[in-house]
């Protein structure tokens, strides 16, 4: 294979399963595959770096060019918002399922306490990552964290934390800091990270740690997983979900209209 060729590009099942939607690249796998592609990588010390894509994300693509090409760069993109996953098979971009990057984490952690992997956290704030660890001490005890670090430094801090994250010895990294800055962060440190398998997880350390309440199963499976986030935090957050659904629904319909428009036209 070519050695200059990007991760996804020289793994068989990642080059198959690579789609585009709205611009976007995005992988149709399911859950069992992405952690097994994880897997593979912190097995053999393969350099993997992991994005997911929800509407927010899509839709800040647009304007964010910066953020367009972190996406783009990375090997594997898993769809994590289920407007998301209903908009591309609308589209007819056959999707498998929604594989939300806090599930991943949450499976994720669990494999590396069975297979012996040692994770590195980065992100949050500092209590919220004290909760991550106490709860992770008692969900999985045979554990080993590489090392932890808030989410709160100044970009000259950056290169003495790559050099403790290189230092630890861990084969994954998670990193809990909003879009785009962790999307920047791993573009940016991605060739000198040590840890084979980089993925950046947002708000995933906050809801492992009891900080924010995940919306329940039926909810998620019908879409209202943002309203839910809503109703927690009204001020913060109404105006942001207005902004972004809106703008992706006006997306959505030019990009259904225009794909149709290609099928008929034999393009």
């Amino acid at each position: 294979m070519n050695a200059h060729a990007p991760a996804w590009a020289q793994h068989s099942l990642l080059a198959s399963r690579r789609r585009e939607f709205l611009g976007a690249p995005i992988h149709a796998l399911t859950m069992a595959e992405t952690l097994a592609i994880a897997d593979e990588a912190m097995t053999l010390r393969r350099p993997l770096h992991h994005v997911v894509v929800n509407v927010a994300k899509l839709v800040t693509m647009r304007q964010n060019a910066e953020l367009r090409e972190d996406v783009a760069g990375a090997d594997v993109v898993n769809v994590d918002g289920i407007g998301v996953l209903w908009g591309a098979r609308l589209c007819g971009v056959a999707l498998p399922e929604r594989v939300a990057g806090v599930d991943i984490m949450i499976n994720l952690l669990s494999l590396c306490a069975k297979r012996g992997f040692r994770p590195y956290l980065l992100g949050a704030e500092q209590h919220v990552l004290d909760a991550v660890a106490a709860r992770l001490a008692r969900d999985h005890p045979s554990l080993s964290i590489a090392g932890t670090r808030n989410g709160y430094f100044k970009p000259e801090d950056e290169a003495g934390i790559v050099a403790a994250i290189n230092a630890s010895d861990a084969d994954c990294l998670l990193v809990a800091m909003p879009t785009p800055r962790k999307e920047r962060f791993l573009k940016r440190y991605r060739d000198e990270l040590a840890p084979s398998f980089v993925m950046g997880v947002g708000g995933s350390f906050d809801v492992y740690g009891g900080k924010v309440a995940r919306a329940p199963k039926l909810i998620q499976a019908t879409g209202l997983e943002w309203l839910f986030r809503v109703v927690q935090e009204p001020r913060r957050l109404w105006r942001r979900y207005y902004d972004t659904n809106t703008a992706y629904a006006g997306l959505l319909c030019r990009e259904f209209w225009e794909r149709r428009w290609r099928r008929n036209a034999g393009l």
